[in-house]
């Protein structure tokens, strides 16, 4: 005992020294102190945010209490020899199912829509979620007031948020109160019966205002429904049910009870013969949002790639890792430094694992301020990064214990990675040799070098990756889309008549600044029909348009004639389609050719033009068929208005005065078509941003580290350079020799990193079916760009060393 207390009062002291020799090492080297703080701090500061995203994207949904026993129907379907998986289901499977299948306690539908509100005079499209009255049982989603097991059971229910509920009242206390909301051509009284809490952001059911699931009791007995895809189905099952047995006993019901009404579908829609019953299976309800073929749709929201995820993850292990090279290469490279104060510890006494234990302790507080400064760093960063990442994270998840742990861990993985080669290193050297100066670092510094070849390797890598992902962004968005997207405003105004819309056409076309109107169906459509040969178009894009719907978008007509005005009979029979559609047909002559659609009593429609393929939907999609009609039965639900380009303002003006005169009771609302073309590659900006972050990060670090072995480099060649300078060496050869290792180890991981990054750039291009070719000028720019980059970072300091007093120089040892 008193053996254990005397070796405690020595060890104290001596670690207290241990900690003034590195406060004092420090503060005389604050050039080498600083870069390798900042090195570190950025890279620690880049992980603790990704830690952050992955975090967040892996805990998205796991806050209900029945988490592990939600799961959401999904079917798995095979047509034309073509498998894909469909996450929505129609009203039957959830009670159907749960009425017969062993293992299902209960189920719960979630569909989503839009409602008008009318509050005082104005009037309002909100969107919403209509659920069943047990979806408070199912999820857990906290009441703030009123009965989670009675608050949906009445049909003129409403539930809000919090803030919904501050919005439209001005408080949180708003059970009782009431809505008014439309149904038909009236608003009606909606009573607010409960309110709670706003969604998590980490969920994937993300809802304002929720209504009772509407279903009348012929829908519940009509077993077409079977097939009616357009809700999310969930159920819970039992605690000890297992998913596969389950999904086994649905596929049998649904095949007893549906296979009579889908063969009497099959006939009337004229799918083609192979046409096979959907499997059923179920999908665990935490996989949702990192799925890539069953994604959180169809009302459900923050719909992720765990891609993402991957290469955030990357490009913070990039940057770490290029961090702690740079710490691990700079206290090397500093080894000579260092050189004399090691032998005269070792004389003193010193053993190895003093000196380890000194120098690891240098190390760990050096990791301890970059630590510090990450933190901060991390703080400022975040509002950039979560407007990057499209999230909401705050730092105080850092309170988290699985994140405190893992920070923990990576702190003192980072210290030793960062400190325990060079202490190895720096307590062998031999006191002789050090105290004489005979001493230096053994073999041609091959880790030295390696290490800064890997760091550039993963710079070049992520200016590559930039460099491509910013030419297709381009590409997306500058390549012609096959029609005039400029100045073309986009109004909604669903079920609308034909009659309807023709006379506010007439009206808007009274306006000089307006230069044409063309109405044309709400959202996107599509269908299937059957051909004279009895072969089926199983799924084409079906758009109910008029005349003038071509030459407002000044889409070109290839063959026949457009719709007329001058011909009625258009409007009963009449079609046009799209090149893709005729490919897909087979027709070497379309003209006259009929489609025939089955749903609507086998009526024959006859084609009169075909259109060039154009891309109504986005570049990062194929183009499909695409066929136009102008039956009057389809509703309109967008007017695509062209303005001239000196009258937007006023045209807008006129436009929603116009609405409000012959819509009063529907909400108006306007997008430029442009900008909606341009959201739809939101995805990609994102990425195009966040690769950049990346990359400047890394080569920002590499640079760092670059410059401080250059400085370490000149300083262990001072002497060298005097002589030269003495010898006539001018200051551009001298910079040149200072220049010229660093400059080769750039080439090699050049060499490295072109072939992997056209690897990796070509995977990518592949899930864009139009997309750039990558060429020899991307990579001879960026490996230009790289070397520029090496070479300013680096001659800086030999040209500073190069202009040095050859006198002082010499006289440095």
């Amino acid at each position: 005992m008193v053996y254990s207390l005397s070796r405690k009062i020595f060890l104290l002291p001596m670690f207290k020294n241990y900690f003034k020799i590195a406060i004092r090492n420090l503060t005389r080297n604050k050039a080498y102190a600083i870069i390798n703080v900042a090195g570190l701090s950025i890279g620690l500061a880049c992980a603790m945010l990704i830690l952050l995203y992955v975090k967040d994207e892996v805990s998205f949904d796991r806050f209900h209490t029945n988490g592990s026993r939600i799961y959401r129907i999904v079917t798995r379907s095979v047509h034309n020899g073509v498998a894909s998986k469909q996450s929505s289901t129609g009203p039957l499977q959830g009670p159907r199912f749960t009425q017969n299948v062993t293992g299902i306690r209960s189920f719960v539908r979630v569909v989503s829509g839009n409602e008008d509100f009318k509050k005082g005079t104005e009037v309002e499209s909100r969107e919403l979620l209509r659920v069943d009255p047990n979806f408070f049982s199912v999820f857990n989603f906290p009441l703030i007031d009123g009965d989670k097991k009675t608050c949906l059971i009445q049909p003129h229910s409403i539930v809000l948020t919090k803030d919904e509920a501050k919005k439209q009242f001005g408080s949180a206390d708003a059970v009782g109160k009431i809505l008014m909301m439309r149904e038909d051509s009236a608003f009606v009284p909606y009573k607010v019966t409960a309110v709670t809490a706003n969604c998590p952001q980490n969920s994937s059911i993300q809802y304002k205002i929720l209504l009772p699931f509407k279903e009348t009791a012929a829908e519940a007995k009509n077993n077409e429904n079977w097939f009616s895809y357009y809700l999310n189905t969930f159920v819970l099952l039992d605690d000890h049910a297992s998913p596969v047995t389950v999904s086994n006993q649905m596929q049998r019901f649904y095949e007893r009870d549906a296979s009579e009404i889908f063969k009497t579908m099959n006939a009337r829609y004229g799918t083609s013969g192979d046409a096979q019953m959907d499997t059923y299976f179920l999908q665990p309800f935490g996989d949702m949002h990192l799925s890539t073929e069953l994604p959180a749709q169809n009302g459900l929201q923050n719909a992720s790639n765990p891609m993402y995820a991957y290469i955030l993850s990357s490009i913070a292990l990039f940057v770490l890792l290029i961090a702690c090279i740079n710490f691990v290469n700079l206290t090397v490279a500093r080894s000579v430094k260092r050189a004399k104060e090691i032998g005269i510890r070792k004389v003193v006494g010193s053993d190895r694992r003093q000196l380890v234990i000194q120098f690891l302790g240098e190390s760990f507080l050096l990791c301890a301020v970059a630590f510090t400064m990450a933190i901060l760093l991390a703080q400022i960063i975040l509002p950039l990064f979560n407007d990057l990442a499209n999230k909401r994270l705050s730092l105080s998840y850092l309170l988290d214990g699985t994140l405190v742990s893992g920070y923990l861990f990576l702190f003192i993985i980072t210290g030793l990675l960062a400190g325990f080669y060079p202490a190895l290193v720096l307590s062998g050297y031999r006191p002789v040799e050090t105290l004489y100066s005979r001493f230096n670092l053994k073999g041609k510094s091959y880790l030295q070098k390696s290490l800064v070849v890997l760091q550039f390797t993963l710079a070049s890598f992520l200016i590559i990756a930039t460099f491509t992902i910013y030419a297709q962004f381009s590409f997306l968005t500058k390549t012609p889309l096959g029609y005039d997207d400029s100045n073309i405003v986009m109004v909604n105004k669903n079920n609308m008549s034909h009659a309807e819309a023709a006379t506010f056409k007439a009206e808007l076309l009274k306006y000089p600044g307006i230069e044409y109107v063309a109405p044309k169906n709400g959202g996107s459509w599509a269908t299937a029909a059957r051909l004279e040969n009895d072969s089926a178009i199983n799924y084409f894009a079906y758009e109910t348009v008029d005349e003038s719907y071509l030459k407002t978008l000044k889409i070109p007509l290839l063959q026949g004639r457009n719709f007329s005005a001058d011909f009625p009979s258009d409007s009963v029979h009449s079609i046009l389609v799209n090149e893709a559609f005729v490919k897909q047909a087979g027709w070497e002559n379309p003209i006259g050719r009929s489609v025939i659609f089955n749903f609507d009593n086998n009526r024959v429609y006859q084609v009169i033009g075909v259109v060039k393929d154009y891309h109504f939907t986005a570049l990062n999609q194929k183009i499909t068929p695409q066929l136009f009609t102008m039956k009057n039965a389809n509703p309109y639900g967008t007017f695509y208005i062209k303005i001239r380009p000196n009258a937007v303002t006023a045209s807008l003006r006129y436009i929603q005065q116009a609405f409000k005169q012959f819509f009063p009771l529907s909400p108006y609302t306007y997008t430029f078509r442009n900008e909606a073309n341009l959201k739809s590659y939101e995805s990609e900006a994102k990425w195009k941003q966040i690769i950049l972050f990346g990359a400047l990060l890394t080569i920002f670090i590499s640079c760092i580290g670059l410059f401080g072995l250059s400085v370490l480099s000149a300083e262990k060649r001072t002497k060298e350079i005097g002589i030269r300078k003495v010898l006539g060496a001018s200051v551009q050869s001298i910079a040149g020799i200072l220049s010229k290792d660093f400059v080769k180890l750039v080439l090699i991981a050049l060499v490295i990193a072109v072939p992997l990054a056209w690897f990796a750039a070509n995977k990518w291009l592949e899930n864009y079916p139009y997309r750039i070719t990558l060429s020899w000028a991307m990579f001879a720019f960026a490996a230009g760009l790289v070397i520029m980059i090496a070479l300013c970072t680096v001659s800086f300091q030999a040209i500073k060393a190069a202009l040095a007093n050859p006198i002082k120089s010499l006289r440095s040892e």
